[in-house]
């Protein structure tokens, strides 16, 4: 439990000498029943990002991306082309992108 705790904040460490962004995000199209959220957490968690996924009564999903600029970058890219296996993406809209100074999430969840 240590070693997580270690970690933990050394890669928090690492990240405050990076340029952190945070972005909102919802994407469009088939992107409920497919195990978008799943895929989007594995995704983020993958890239080092923290944040948060969920699915909307409206039928798309929606969250947050907090991290190094060129990872939340990456991750929208993720977001706009690939998803899953099952997506199918119409649209990607992101909004209040802005610098941060510190993560406001320890994690990337899946919010049901």
């Amino acid at each position: 439990m240590v070693t997580v705790a270690v970690c933990n904040f050394i890669s928090r460490s690492i990240m405050s000498n990076e340029d952190l962004l945070s972005v909102d995000y919802e994407i469009f199209g088939r992107v409920q029943g497919v195990f978008f959220r799943k895929y989007t957490q594995a995704e983020g968690k993958k890239l080092g990002l923290v944040g948060w996924v969920q699915n909307t009564r409206a039928g798309t999903v929606q969250g947050q991306l907090q991290g190094p600029r060129n990872k939340v970058k990456e991750m929208q890219q993720w977001l706009r082309s690939t998803g899953t296996p099952k997506s199918e993406i119409t649209k990607a809209e992101f909004k209040n992108e802005k610098m941060v100074d510190s993560l406001e999430y320890s994690s990337f969840d899946i919010v049901k």
